[in-house]
């Protein structure tokens, strides 16, 4: 961790800022989606010309099932693949810039991460309105949007949680008052503009970790308060702290 912590100091004047911790936080985050993006690349790149193609790719995921369609007829897996494949092809179409119906390493990192990419944010929205919208009106309404979190029992009281929930979704999430989650006001709610994850972790490791709360933090104070790195995106939740030097 110490040595981390002489990383994440990028001026070297021996004093973590939040500012430096954030930008910390958001390498380490593109390069988790980078790691997992080489993870998987020999499994699709069947060719090995350095690029995936959308048949690359629904071969190496769907090749069995469209292969041997009988075998799914009745099954819940055959919904689940029908409904998939299509939807990962959208997916792919729209990470794929150029329309070349292949995938660079850059574009599959957007298919395989879209969360990350501002071009695919309409994409996230639109799939999360799917998931959650059951009766198919193209809305999500309260009862929805708490079935997404949390299954009723027959009858049974609802836990404070869920009360508070709905009370979120009434005051916060339906900006416009009617009852349902528009797409806008679903882009609002999991993508917001004001909130920059990496700012607020930053800011939170900092607080709790600054004794003389000169809003600096010493690599003493990191050290004793190590639990709170090890849980935390800083070290990738304690996995970067058995890694070599380089590869961070």
């Amino acid at each position: 961790l110490g040595k981390i912590v002489d990383r994440i100091d990028s001026d070297g004047d021996s004093f973590v800022t939040t500012e430096e911790l954030k930008t910390w936080i958001k390498r380490v985050q593109k390069r988790y989606i980078y790691d997992n993006v080489a993870k998987v690349w020999k499994d699709y790149d069947r060719d090995k010309d350095d690029k995936i193609s959308w048949e690359e790719y629904k071969q190496a995921t769907y090749g069995y099932y469209l292969g041997n369609p009988t075998e799914f007829q009745d099954t819940s897996d055959h919904h689940t693949f029908k409904k998939m494949l299509p939807r990962d092809e959208r997916r792919f179409k729209a990470a794929d810039l150029d329309g070349d119906q292949t995938a660079t390493r850059e574009e599959f990192t957007a298919f395989l991460h879209p969360e990350e990419f501002e071009h695919m944010k309409e994409i996230v929205v639109l799939e999360t309105l799917e998931d959650i919208d059951k009766n198919g009106d193209g809305f999500v309404d309260q009862d929805e949007y708490i079935a997404d979190m949390f299954s009723h029992e027959e009858n049974g009281p609802e836990p404070d949680w869920v009360l508070s929930e709905r009370e979120q979704f009434n005051e916060f999430r339906d900006l416009n008052k009617d009852g349902k989650l528009d797409k806008e006001e679903i882009r609002h709610w999991i993508l917001p503009q004001d909130y920059d994850h990496a700012q607020a972790e930053a800011r939170h490791l900092v607080y709790e970790s600054d004794k003389d709360k000169d809003e600096k933090l010493t690599k003493e104070e990191i050290l004793e308060n190590w639990n709170m790195f090890v849980g935390s995106q800083a070290t990738n939740y304690g996995e970067d702290l058995t890694k070599n030097h380089d590869e961070l």
